[in-house]
C-alpha cells in the first residue's frame, strides 16, 4: 500500500512537540530519578548509588514535615470538593436549560473567580473569617476558596454537556409513561455519568493540589502542597524527592482510575 511522504510541516510540528514534552516531563523526570539515591546520596546529581531508602524513610517520623497528616487533609479536602463540584454542577446545568431572570448576569458572577488572582481570592476568604471571629481552617476556609476555583471549571463543563443534549430522550420517556425523577434516574444520568466524573476528577485534581488559594485559608494545619512548600526550606536530604514521586504517582494512579471508569461507563452504554 502506497503511502504519500511526510511533508516538512509534519516534521516541524512533531519536534515541536517533542520539545513540549521535554519541557513538560524533564523536571519531573529528574525529581523521580533522584528520589532513588543511595542511604548517603545528595539533593543534585550524580547518583550515590541507587536504593528506596528515601521512601522508606517516608513512613518514618520526620524531624521536620507531616507527610501522613497533610496528605489525608488534602486527601479528604480533595473529595470534599470533589462531591461538592459535582453535584452543584449537575444542578447548575439542569437550571441553566431553561432561561430565566437574571441567568446571564448569574452566568458571568459564577465564573468571575476565574479572573481574580488566585492570591486576592485566598486573602479575602481569610480576613473575611478573621473578620468574623472565626478560626481559618483547611475543612472550612480552605473548603470554601477551593471551591471558587473547581465550581466554574464543573459548570463550564456542564455547560457544554447539556449544550449537545437532546431532549428528544427525555420526550420519548415521558411518552412512554416515566415521571420526571424517572426520566432523570434512568435517562439523563445514565447519559451524561461519564461527563460527571470528568467533573469529579477536575474537582479533587484542582483542589489536590492547590497551593496559592489555600495560603491565607488553611489555618494551623497544612495540606500536601503547603507542606512540601514549606519542606523546601528545611528538608536537606532526598526524601522530599521521593515525596513527589509518591505524590505525582497517586495523581496518576487517579486519573488512570478515572480514565478506566469513563471507559467503562460508555461501553456499558453502549451495550443498553
Amino acid at each position: 500500500m502506497h503511502r504519500e511522504p511526510r511533508s516538512r510541516e509534519f516534521y516541524v510540528l512533531a519536534l515541536f512537540f517533542a520539545l513540549f514534552v521535554v519541557f513538560l516531563y524533564g523536571p519531573l523526570s529528574a525529581i523521580v530519578i533522584l528520589s532513588f539515591q543511595g542511604p548517603d546520596g545528595g539533593l543534585t546529581f550524580p547518583l550515590n548509588g541507587v536504593s528506596l531508602h528515601w521512601f522508606g524513610n517516608l513512613l518514618e517520623k520526620q524531624a521536620v514535615g507531616d507527610f501522613g497528616g497533610s496528605f489525608r487533609r488534602s486527601l479528604v479536602l480533595g473529595l470534599m470538593v470533589m462531591a461538592v463540584t459535582v453535584v452543584v454542577s449537575l444542578l447548575a446545568g439542569l437550571a441553566f436549560r431553561r432561561k430565566f431572570l437574571g441567568a446571564t448576569p448569574l452566568f458571568y458572577l459564577s465564573v468571575a473567580s476565574l479572573v481574580v488572582p488566585s492570591i486576592i481570592i485566598s486573602l479575602g476568604i481569610g480576613v473575611l473569617f478573621q473578620q468574623f471571629g472565626l478560626q481559618p481552617a483547611w475543612y472550612s476556609s480552605a473548603f470554601g476558596a477551593h471551591l471558587t476555583w473547581t465550581l466554574p471549571f464543573g459548570v463550564l463543563i456542564m455547560f457544554a454537556v447539556f449544550n449537545r443534549f437532546s431532549p428528544s430522550y427525555e420526550e420519548a420517556a415521558r411518552d412512554l409513561g416515566a415521571s420526571s425523577w424517572q426520566t432523570f434516574r434512568h435517562v439523563v444520568l445514565p447519559m451524561i455519568a461519564p461527563s460527571l466524573v470528568g467533573v469529579g476528577l477536575f474537582g479533587f485534581s484542582l483542589s489536590y493540589d492547590e497551593f496559592a488559594r489555600t495560603l491565607m485559608t488553611s489555618g494551623t494545619y497544612n495540606t500536601l502542597p503547603l507542606e512540601i512548600y514549606g519542606m523546601t526550606t528545611n528538608v536537606t536530604t532526598p526524601v522530599l524527592y521521593a515525596l513527589g514521586t509518591v505524590t505525582t504517582l497517586f495523581s496518576f494512579l487517579v486519573i488512570g482510575g478515572t480514565v478506566g471508569t469513563i471507559l467503562y461507563l460508555n461501553r456499558r452504554r453502549a451495550r443498553a
